[in-house]
């Protein structure tokens, strides 16, 4: 099995970003599953044709996008992408967009990976896990919702999704408490459980992993 695995660069006055510091470090083999990965700009648009390229080049079974989520305080797959941007701050080349992805793409895709495996994965593994049902409406949302949009279309056999990791020590130094954090070789060690369970494919758990809001 192939994976291609990604992650953004840093941005919003950032130095680093703890996605893609933790997926140079994941390893190259997980069980039987092929990492690839990939390095994608925070920008509109762009991050989609980059990871589009890739998976036109590589053919993987699945795709993995990873992103920053500070404030939070644990691993969060992401359960679905809205047709929304909306952005907050600008991305790294001063975009700030508003409106849809796509006009002709559905409101929202869901994610075709086992996302509950994954929690219990990670959790097992040690580390704090759960189901987010909201990947925001800046880039990481625009990545997810572009590449199940394009799967939809052109890579049928193709399972994607996403995943939101939390800052790292470094970047909580000088903000205001509380800010989560976990430890970078903690957020690699997640980021590889997450991938065994896509590795051992089948059905999704059907566990409660429902939130009240």
């Amino acid at each position: 099995m192939k994976l291609l695995l990604t992650a953004f660069d840093p941005f919003g006055g950032d130095k680093v970003n703890p996605a893609l510091e933790a997926v140079k470090l994941v390893s190259s083999r997980i069980g039987n599953v092929e990492v690839v990965k990939l390095e994608v700009p925070t920008v509109f648009r762009k991050s989609i044709d980059k990871v589009v390229d890739a998976m036109k080049k590589e053919k993987p079974d699945a795709v993995l996008c990873v992103g920053q989520a500070g404030g939070r305080f644990d691993i969060t797959p992401e359960r679905v992408a809205i047709n929304v941007d909306d952005a907050r701050i600008k991305d790294n080349e001063g975009n700030q967009p508003v409106g849809s992805i796509y006009g002709d793409g559905e409101n929202a895709y869901f994610a075709t990976l086992p996302i509950k495996a994954m929690v219990q994965k990670i959790r097992e593994a040690g580390f704090p896990s759960s189901i987010s049902n909201t990947a925001g409406t800046f880039v990481c949302n625009h990545l997810m919702y572009g590449v199940l949009y394009h799967i939809a279309r052109s890579f049928p056999s193709v399972r994607g999704g996403f995943v939101h990791v939390p800052f790292i020590p470094a970047q909580v130094v000088d903000r205001a408490a509380p800010s989560p954090c976990l430890a970078l070789a903690d957020i690699v060690k997640a980021l590889e459980a997450a991938i065994k369970a896509i590795g051992e494919g089948g059905q999704d758990l059907q566990s409660h992993e429902g939130k009240e809001f």
